[in-house]
């Protein structure tokens, strides 16, 4: 049986903190594999700025040479009414049904869940494993004791809580941002991405 992380994103770019927290988590939740998962551009909740075919293009770039990592291109798919957590990972679990599937995310997401504000909350807390990585100002054991949805599924398996070194500020947006101002984010990713993103001209 294999330990498998789906690791949801934007990837709006891909940047090193996306492949540093990943590596992360895999090395202290002994993971044997790592499923990046870029949301679809059709969600009504999400305002992207590439095309889905760019961000695909540089996932793939971005994780080549690690075989522990792989790219599924799932939720792209998806009609934008029909993408929910929920039944992505019961996508996953099917194609998987031999292994452990874990949800990495943000302990932000983890507040959102324990307020019930995801289609099919308590349905989704009650059926799965969490990887939960810390953020700023976020205590996770609280959030969980605050929320009946978090804290009646809390069996001691649901929820593997990282709380510390996770916490990183670069992000996606503060990226694109350098590259709409003129800025230089060339360290923040991948050579492969910075080049594509100058040839292809994007986030201007």
């Amino acid at each position: 049986m294999a330990k498998i992380g789906i690791y949801g994103s934007s990837f709006d770019p891909i940047t090193n903190v996306h492949l540093w927290t990943a590596s992360t988590v895999m090395h202290r939740c002994k993971l044997d594999q790592v499923i990046f998962l870029p949301c679809s551009s059709k969600r009504p909740d999400k305002t992207l700025h590439v095309s889905d075919e760019h961000r695909w293009n540089m996932i793939v770039m971005a994780i080549q040479g690690n075989d522990r990592f792989v790219a599924d291109d799932y939720e792209m798919k998806q009609p934008g009414w029909e993408i929910a957590t929920y039944i992505t990972l019961k996508h996953f679990k099917a194609k998987y049904q031999e292994d452990e599937i874990y949800f990495i995310m943000g302990a932000d997401l983890l507040l959102d869940i324990g307020e019930g504000k995801w289609k099919k909350s308590k349905e989704l807390i009650r059926e799965n494993k969490f990887i939960v990585m810390a953020r700023d100002g976020i205590n996770m054991l609280s959030a969980i004791s605050k929320s009946p949805i978090l804290r009646n599924s809390d069996d001691g398996q649901t929820f593997h809580l990282i709380d510390k070194g996770l916490a990183m500020e670069i992000s996606s947006t503060y990226i694109r941002d350098e590259f709409r101002l003129g800025g230089e984010p060339r360290y923040l990713m991948p050579d492969s991405c910075y080049s594509y993103i100058k040839e292809h001209q994007l986030y201007k």
